[in-house]
């Protein structure tokens, strides 16, 4: 009997694979699709242990989740980061470039 691939383990390993790339982007897309990679990929490792004879990909469903975890977690680093720089120098200054420059220098001027 030929083995059918498991349902949605390419969608899987492609979510994995975003939510890596997506943490650049204030960590909010990243967050999304490593959240959808692992939940998707544990729906699918469930379905693979009911019947592993029947399915094959499960490679691909190993990989997206550990990349969706990854994504995650780094979508997080990269949030708390961006919401420290934003305390520190201040909304205003973020959205002027003048004010930017002088919120840098005074901040390289204490340190």
């Amino acid at each position: 009997m030929e083995k059918q691939t498991l349902p949605n383990s390419t969608l899987v390993l492609v979510m994995g694979i975003i939510s890596i790339v997506g943490c650049c982007c204030y960590g909010l897309p990243g967050l999304i699709c490593g959240i959808v990679a692992v939940v998707v990929g544990q729906k699918a490792t469930n379905l693979y242990k009911e019947s592993p004879e029947i399915y094959s990909g499960y490679e691909n469903v190993k990989a997206g989740k550990i990349m969706g975890i990854i994504g995650i977690v780094l979508s997080v680093l990269f949030t708390i980061y961006i919401i420290w720089v934003i305390s520190l120098i201040g909304w205003e200054a973020l959205q002027n470039p003048e004010l930017l420059q002088e919120k840098i220098q005074d901040l390289q001027r204490t340190a």
